[in-house]
C-alpha cells in the first residue's frame, strides 16, 4: 500500500495525476457510492446553486447575510483564485491545509476501488469536512451543470438556478431548454427550487411540474424593484424594503441578491434573518474577479467573463463606468469557449489588446486570439490607438498593460480565471 500524502500540495498533486489517467464518465453512480461508504449527510438546512454565471455572487451573498445574521455557515465555492483552500469556507474563514488533508485521507480510505475524478475527490472531501464542522446551514456551488455534478448526489432543501446560458455545449447541450433542463436536475420533490432567470426555460419549469418542487421564478413568485439610492425585495410572504445595493458592482446584481433572499424567505423558519442583518450582509459582501474594480489609477477592472452573457454583463457594466481615455484588456480564454460571443460585446470598448497564453492545456494561444482581434480593428485606426500585443503568460500581459496606462485609462482583466487568477498572483508578488 502506498503511503498517502501529509501536505496539501503532495495531494492535489497526486489527484491531478490520477486525473489524468480517469475517464470521466459522467454518471454519479461512482460517487454516490463513496458517498455512501463515507456517510455523507448534513445534520443543517442545505442550499445549492447552480447557473451559467451568477452562482458564486448568490452564494456569496447568502454566506454575508448568514453570517451577520450569526449563523455557523459552511460553503463551497470554485474555482479557487490562488490558493485551493478558498474552495471550503468554514464561518468565513478558509479552511486550514490541515483540515483538507485530513478530509482528502478520509475519501481515499472509503473509495477503495472505485476511481474517482479531481473533482469528484475534492468535492466529496468538502462536502464532508462541511459536514462535520458543526455548521448551520451549508450553501453549495455546482460546478458543471448541474444533474451529473458530484455536489447532486446531496439532497439540498433549497435550489437555486441563477441565469441559463449557453456554455459547455458539449456536456451540457447547445440550447438554453436542454442547459435549463441538466440544470434543474438539482431540484428535489417537494423542497423550495428558485430560477432566477427572467425567462426560465420551458424545461425547468416541467422538470419542477414533473417531480413536484415547488419552484419559484421571478417576475411571478418573488421580484425586485430599485432607484438610485436603494432597492426592495418582495416575495410570497415577504416583503424587504429600502435595501442597500450589494456591494458586489454590476448590472445582474440585484437578480443574484433577490434569489439569495428568496431563499433565505423559504428558509425563515430555520434560519431568520432580520431586516439589519440582510441591510449588512449584502453592502459587505466580497467576491473576487467579479466586476471588481481595484483601487488607485489607473482604473483595474477584474473579472472572470468567459462566456457571451457574462461578456455582455461586462460591457454594460464598463459602459456605465464613466469617461477613461485608452482602455487596455488582458485577456485569456479556454478555447472549447465561444470565443467570437465573448469578444464581439467588447469590440468597441477595448483600444488596446494584450493577449496572454494560460498554464491550461485546454487554452486558446495568443497567437490565435490576436487574428480574432485584429478583426476588431476600426477602419482608419491608428496604431497610438489600436494595438494588438501577445504575451507568454498573464503577468507579463498585465506589467505591459500597466507600464503604457496613464492614470486616466483602464485596465480589463477578464477571461479565463486562470487569466484573473496569473494577475492577482503577479499583484500579490509585487507588494512583498
Amino acid at each position: 500500500m502506498p503511503m498517502l500524502p501529509t501536505t496539501l500540495p503532495a495531494w492535489l498533486a497526486l489527484l491531478e495525476t490520477r486525473h489524468a489517467e480517469t475517464h470521466i464518465d459522467m454518471g454519479l453512480d461512482r460517487v454516490r457510492a463513496v458517498k455512501e461508504r463515507m456517510n455523507l449527510q448534513f445534520g443543517c438546512p442545505v442550499i445549492m446553486v447552480a447557473g451559467t454565471n451568477g452562482k458564486g455572487s448568490t452564494c456569496a451573498m447568502l454566506e454575508s447575510v448568514l453570517l451577520h445574521a450569526g449563523y455557523r455557515v459552511g460553503l463551497y465555492i470554485k474555482p479557487h483564485f490562488l490558493d485551493f483552500n478558498e474552495r471550503a469556507r468554514i464561518n468565513g474563514e478558509m479552511a486550514s491545509d490541515a483540515v483538507l488533508v485530513e478530509a482528502f485521507g478520509f475519501v481515499e480510505d472509503a473509495r477503495g476501488d472505485i476511481d474517482l475524478t479531481y473533482f469528484e475527490f475534492t468535492t466529496l472531501a468538502i462536502m464532508h469536512l462541511i459536514s462535520k464542522a458543526g455548521v448551520d446551514v451549508a450553501i453549495l456551488e455546482v460546478g458543471l451543470g448541474g444533474r451529473l455534478d458530484a455536489v447532486n448526489v446531496i439532497d439540498a432543501d433549497v435550489s437555486i438556478v441563477t441565469s441559463i446560458d449557453i456554455d459547455h455545449a458539449a456536456w451540457l447541450g447547445d440550447t438554453r431548454e436542454e442547459i435549463g433542463f441538466e440544470k434543474a436536475g438539482i431540484f428535489r420533490a417537494g423542497k423550495t427550487a428558485i430560477c432566477s432567470d427572467p425567462l426560465a426555460p420551458q424545461s425547468l419549469i416541467q422538470h419542477a411540474a414533473d417531480i413536484g418542487a415547488d419552484l419559484w421564478l421571478i417576475g411571478r413568485d418573488f421580484n425586485y424593484q430599485g432607484d438610485q439610492q436603494q432597492w426592495s425585495y418582495g416575495g410570497r410572504t415577504q416583503r424587504r424594503n429600502s435595501l442597500a445595493y450589494p456591494a458586489l458592482r454590476g448590472a445582474n446584481q440585484l437578480l443574484n441578491a433577490a434569489a439569495a433572499l428568496a431563499a433565505l424567505e423559504a428558509l425563515r423558519m430555520q434560519l431568520p434573518c432580520g431586516a439589519q442583518e440582510v441591510r449588512t450582509g449584502l453592502a459587505l459582501v466580497e467576491l473576487p474577479g467579479r466586476f471588481q474594480v481595484l483601487a488607485g489609477r489607473p482604473t483595474t477592472v477584474l473579472d472572470v467573463a468567459h462566456n457571451p452573457h457574462a461578456s455582455a454583463t461586462l460591457a454594460q457594466n464598463l459602459g456605465n463606468m464613466g469617461f477613461h481615455r485608452y482602455t487596455y484588456a488582458v485577456f485569456g480564454i479556454m478555447e472549447d469557449k465561444d470565443i467570437d460571443g465573448v469578444l464581439a460585446p467588447m469590440a468597441g470598448l477595448i483600444d488596446h489588446w494584450c493577449l496572454a497564453d494560460l498554464p491550461s492545456p485546454r487554452s486558446a494561444k495568443a497567437a490565435e486570439l490576436a487574428e480574432k482581434v485584429a478583426a476588431l480593428r476600426p477602419a482608419g485606426a491608428k496604431d497610438a490607438d489600436f494595438s494588438v500585443t501577445t504575451f507568454a503568460d498573464p503577468a507579463a500581459a498585465f506589467a505591459n498593460a500597466v507600464s503604457r496606462a496613464e492614470e486616466n485609462d483602464r485596465i480589463v482583466v477578464f477571461g479565463s480565471f486562470y487569466t484573473v487568477a496569473g494577475v492577482m498572483a503577479a499583484r500579490k508578488n509585487s507588494l512583498h
